[in-house]
Parts: C-alpha cells; structure tokens; sequence
C-alpha cells in the first residue's frame, strides 16, 4: 500500500521502468508512476513480509520524490495498514486540510490521468473522502458500493459481508483514495474489526464518514481493467500484454515500424531513434538504445545493448553489447557482454563475439 500527501513542487517522474512485473516490488514502481501527475509531498510505503527486497528495489530505482517506508508486522487489514502509513507523517508536517492518497501496491495498469482527476474531483467538492469506484463485468470478490437514495456514496461493503441483492451490485471500490488529513486519523480510529475477516477494512472509513456528515463522493474510472489487482500470474501476465500494448503504442506514434506488435517486446526503458524497424520476435530490455533507420529482428533479444545507426540485427541475442553504426549482425549471433562490433562490421552468419578480456 502508498500513501501520498502534501502539495509539494509537481513531480514527474523520469527513472527507468521494467516492462516484466515479476515480483511486487516492481509493480510498486509503477503504482508510483500514478502519482506523477500530482502534486506531492512524500509517499510512505506500508511493508509487509520481504520488506528488505521491496525498500531495497524502489531506493536503488524510485521516483523523483522522497520516499518512506512503515512496517505493518501484523497483517490486521487495510485500515490498520493505513493508520501505520500515518505515523510517517509528523503533525507539523501537514495541516488539516492535505490530501491523503492511498493507493494499493497491485495495481500497475493505473493511469496517472485517472489519479488526477481522483484529487481534481476531491479538492473541487471540498470532500472528506473521494473514492475511486469501477463498474465490472464480474464484481465477484470486490467491495460493493452501496448509494442513498439519493445517488450519495453510503457506505462500502466486502463482499464476504455482503447480502444477497448488495452482491447484485456491479459498482465495486478499488482500494483507491483521496482523503483529507484532519479527518481520516479519527476515522480509522472507529474502525472494528466484527466482520467476516476479523480484519479493520479501509472501506469502512466511508460509512463512518457519511455518518458523522462528511462530505463522500465518487469518481467512476473510465476504464476498469486499470484498476485490477494482480494477484496471481494469470492476471499476472495480462497486466503485462495491457503494458506491453501501451508501449508499442506509444512507439508506434513516434514512427517506428513493427511489423508484429502482438510479437515486437520493449521494455519502458529502451530508447528508439526515428525510422527504427522491429520485426516479429524482437525483444528489448533493460536500457536498450536504438540508432535512427536501424532494423532490428526477426526472433532475436537484446539486453543493456546499443545499436548504432542504420545497423541491422537479425536472428541474435546479446547482453550488454555495443553495436556500431551500419552494421551487419547476424543471422544467428551471440554477442557476450563487453563485445562491440565495429562501424560497418559484416559479421556474417553464426558470429560469436566474445567479451573482452
């Protein structure tokens, strides 16, 4: 879980980010990225088992802001999760009026658009607490949101708490918020953990809001495939088609060619010149660096490699490798780190070029 406040100097982040979310603490980088269209102070990350890999992955590779981590040792629930984050927040440090973003440490797909208009919404409404609320072929497992008669926001229920007709619901929460400051620490404190999971769930913050008369209202995602959690590898591995997708996207528009987006694979690390060609099968990672009018593949996956200008590269893998520019590589070669292949260097087919001793 990530809790942002303040409104601090507008943060955009610009470090690395892999395409392969093979572990959580690689897709917290991403749900950092969401906040990069926000005004932010600091974030405090809530950890939990493994602590030392997360703290260690997002210190070496984390965003332009200044960042705290908070231990849950006991997994009591979302709400006890969040009133650990708080306690990084000095009472001097932020006044009454701040926003409080908590956003869960699963959801990779967020936009930073979608996060924006989350505290746009809450800072025009003047709200206590803004949710962000998605409507989902299948709300099975999800909490229901459940509205007075006039339309308001009442309260959320977990659906192992839910009736019959309140399961019906297709309007789930997404664990996403804004909240403000000066209200949020004394409603977790009404938290009670009777409930099916014996736990202190966040989503109750919102009845006891809308109790006491504090403003609660909603923001509907335009698209509810951001904000799913990924909690095992078949969502896994479509969170990442859905990331590899906005990628090639975005590569597309700044023209270069893929003759097979469905197979082309580029990490959002690498950097591509202008009328770059990746036919099918071709695998980018790490901080590849692609010269201008070069070709690169078919089936062939580089790593930390650079590729000179106008340079083809087909049918050949290689690691930490420079390439320079009009070069011919391949078909079928190996370079091993450390290896550079000269301006204009034919290699030729089955080449092995080895690193350097």
């Amino acid at each position: 879980m990530v809790l942002a406040a303040g409104e601090g100097t507008r943060m955009r982040s610009t470090r690395p980010k892999p395409l392969h979310l093979l572990c959580g603490k690689a897709m917290l980088l991403y749900v950092l990225d969401a906040l990069s269209d926000c005004d932010v102070k600091r974030a405090v990350v809530v950890v939990g088992h493994g602590a030392e890999r997360v703290t260690k992955k997002l210190e070496e590779d984390g965003p332009g802001l200044l960042l705290d981590f908070v231990e849950q040792h006991v997994q009591r629930g979302t709400g006890d999760a969040v009133s650990v984050g708080l306690t990084a927040y000095p009472d001097d440090e932020l006044d009454d009026d701040a926003d409080v973003i908590v956003l869960p440490g699963d959801t990779p797909l967020l936009r930073p658009e979608t996060i924006a208009q989350l505290v746009s919404a809450h800072r025009a409404a003047d709200a206590a607490c803004t949710l962000l609320t998605a409507r989902v072929p299948d709300p099975t497992g999800y909490g229901r949101i459940v509205r007075s008669r006039d339309g308001r926001v009442h309260r959320v229920v977990e659906h192992g708490d839910a009736t019959d007709d309140e399961r019906a619901i297709d309007e789930i929460c997404t664990s996403i918020y804004c909240f403000r400051r000066g209200v949020l620490a004394p409603a977790l404190r009404r938290l009670s953990p009777e409930n099916a999971q014996g736990e202190y769930y966040l989503t109750d913050v919102v009845e006891v809001f809308h109790d006491a008369g504090y403003p609660v209202i909603s923001v509907v995602a335009d698209d509810f495939r951001e904000t799913q959690g990924v909690n095992d590898r078949v969502q896994l591995a479509a969170a990442e088609a859905e990331l590899r997708r906005r990628t090639n996207e975005h590569w597309l528009r700044q023209g270069v060619t893929m003759l097979d987006p469905e197979r082309t694979y580029i990490d959002a690390t690498v950097q591509l010149g202008s009328d770059v060609t990746l036919f099918p099968g071709t695998m980018l990672q790490g901080r590849c660096v692609v010269g201008d009018g070069a070709e690169v593949g078919p089936d062939t996956r580089l790593v930390e490699c650079t590729v000179g200008e106008r340079s083809v590269v087909e049918h050949a893998v290689g690691r930490s490798a420079t390439i320079g520019a009009d070069a011919v590589v391949g078909p079928f070669a190996a370079l091993e780190p450390g290896s550079a292949i000269p301006d204009g260097e034919v290699t030729g087919p089955f080449y092995t070029a080895a690193r350097p001793t």
